[in-house]
């Protein structure tokens, strides 16, 4: 499961004798190559007891990080492995409350797998939407003297700027613009027409979210967790849980339940 950003993550690793007991190596080094690039590395690393070693870090950014332990001299070896941080604040339809709640879920042990499968069903439903949680979004638009551009995050709510990428670009006064927010076209209020390329910042989601929407984002995770539950163990809810026509990217994960009540929202062909 990701991590949050600024947790720290308890890594470890163990170091095995020829005969397979636990036993102490030459030395320990530590390497964590981070999602920028960057690397820090920590040597040497002491056991905390035999053959095990440990070390606590901190994060400083979102991304997938690689952790490499290197033991040399006696015992020597390698292990390789990674871990994942998520970003400041991950786009969420349901909060962690409310799907607990909805799941009948009592304490902390599930807490990480809910809230993955909520970012997952987000991610889902603003496929098949457009954006519902309120973001800040960077979009690159190579027009070519046009009178309209279109901005792939919808609804749009407003631009902030817009600046051109080359250096001979013509910059844009957001204020001299109009856009549609449910289809992000974006044209100048004078007619006309717009050159590029252009590097468009805006405000895109939805500043209140339809009922419909949240309660397909619990109806979505209901039918998601009974993956969890085996053969012989209650299940959560009966019903229509099958998908009889298979959605692009969605396979069989939706219920129809749930698409009924996102119907009204589904971006167009042409946006989509």
């Amino acid at each position: 499961m990701p991590y949050d950003l600024g947790a720290v993550v308890p890594l470890g690793t163990e170091v095995r004798n020829s005969s397979g007991a636990l036993a102490n190596a030459g030395s320990m080094a530590l390497t964590i190559v981070l999602p920028d690039g960057t690397s820090t590395s920590i040597a040497p690393v002491t056991p905390t007891s035999t053959g095990i070693y440990a070390h606590d870090f901190a994060t400083t950014q979102a991304g997938r990080h690689t952790v490499r332990w290197v033991a040399s001299g006696v015992n020597a070896g390698a292990y390789t492995d990674s871990f994942d941080v998520r970003e400041a604040a991950p786009p969420a339809i349901l909060s962690l409350a409310d799907a607990k709640r909805h799941l009948v879920k009592d304490g902390t042990a599930d807490d990480d797998e809910i809230r993955t499968w909520i970012e997952s069903i987000t991610a889902g439903i603003e496929g098949l939407c457009g954006a519902v949680v309120v973001r800040t979004v960077t979009e690159r638009v190579d027009v070519r003297r046009a009178s309209t551009v279109c901005l792939r995050a919808t609804p749009v709510l407003a631009i902030t700027a817009v600046a051109p990428i080359l250096t001979s670009g013509t910059a844009y006064d957001v204020d001299d613009l109009d856009v549609d927010e449910d289809t992000g076209v974006v044209q100048r209020l004078d007619g006309g027409l717009l050159y590029g390329p252009l590097r468009f910042t805006y405000s895109a989601g939805r500043r209140i979210v339809p009922a419909a929407m949240t309660a397909a984002a619990r109806i979505i995770l209901q039918h998601l967790w009974r993956t969890k539950q085996g053969p012989g163990r209650p299940q959560l809810g009966t019903g229509d849980f099958d998908v009889t026509e298979p959605i692009p990217g969605f396979g069989y994960a939706v219920p129809n339940r749930a698409l009924q009540l996102l119907e009204p929202y589904r971006l167009p062909p042409e946006v989509g």
